[in-house]
């Protein structure tokens, strides 16, 4: 048996009453398992992958050695067992069909912000989908923000933990969500969830200015907007520019 972590595998197949030889493959020694692996299911034995928590291949380790047995016409099969995602789904109270599920953000801000700016992109193109990601407890509450400042105050969840003890979904707004993990920095594995987009936010240039310029500067803001919406940087940095000075006469 093949495991992300056979010392966390441990607990399961004991539970389970399982006495069976486990060895390691993850990301880092994936490739060099594949050869003996594709030997032992020439030789007709069975081989078992499970990971540490969630589906193999879905943002865990895999899916070379599977693309390396089919290519070889190795017979290979799956039991359907936990998914993050589509239980977040379900648990959402989000739009559940379509939903386009896209592993982890970018970590890095730019990098964030530019492929959220190519959805936003895809939506105003016509995508209406639940999206879904997977992100790391120590960039949640920024993560969020570059959201809000992406696709509008549009209905959300935030999924912690799923089916373990300290199980919690928090629904809301993108910007409400942000600003609660800003303060309330979460612990465990956590999945992301933006509901599709409304018919009339298309055009909805000052709402996502106003997004995005309550966690950025204005010329981030108008950055970040301008990608978003496909504008012209000037237009819309130029908007930015009034709102923040109307902003703080008020």
């Amino acid at each position: 048996m093949l495991c992300e972590d056979t010392r966390h595998s441990a607990h399961l197949l004991s539970a389970l009453g399982i006495s069976v030889r486990t060895e390691p493959l993850h990301d880092h020694n994936e490739d060099a398992r594949i050869a003996p692996v594709l030997g032992l299911l020439r030789m007709g034995k069975t081989v078992a992958l499970i990971s540490d928590a969630g589906t193999p291949l879905v943002s865990d380790p895999g899916y070379r050695l599977v693309r390396a047995a089919i290519a070889e016409g190795l017979p290979v099969t799956a039991i359907p067992g936990p998914n993050a995602a589509v239980t977040a789904l379900i648990l959402s109270g989000l739009p559940p069909l379509p939903f386009l599920f896209l592993g982890f953000p970018p970590p890095r801000s730019a990098a964030r912000r530019a492929a959220f700016g190519t959805l936003r992109a895809a939506e105003r193109a016509g995508l209406r989908t639940t999206l879904i990601w997977h992100e790391a407890p120590h960039r949640l509450a920024e993560t969020l923000a570059d959201m809000a400042a992406a696709f509008g105050d549009r209905p959300a969840a935030v999924a912690r933990e799923l089916t373990k003890h300290f199980e919690e979904v928090r629904r809301g707004g993108l910007q409400d969500l942000a600003a609660h993990y800003a303060t309330h920095p979460a612990r465990g594995e956590i999945t992301v969830l933006a509901g599709p987009p409304e018919d009339n936010d298309a055009e909805d240039l000052d709402g996502a200015l106003r997004a995005a310029l309550a966690d950025h500067s204005v010329r981030e803001a108008a950055a970040l907007v301008a990608a978003a919406t496909g504008l012209p940087r000037k237009v819309v940095y130029a908007r930015a520019l009034e709102l923040s000075q109307a902003a703080k006469g008020d």
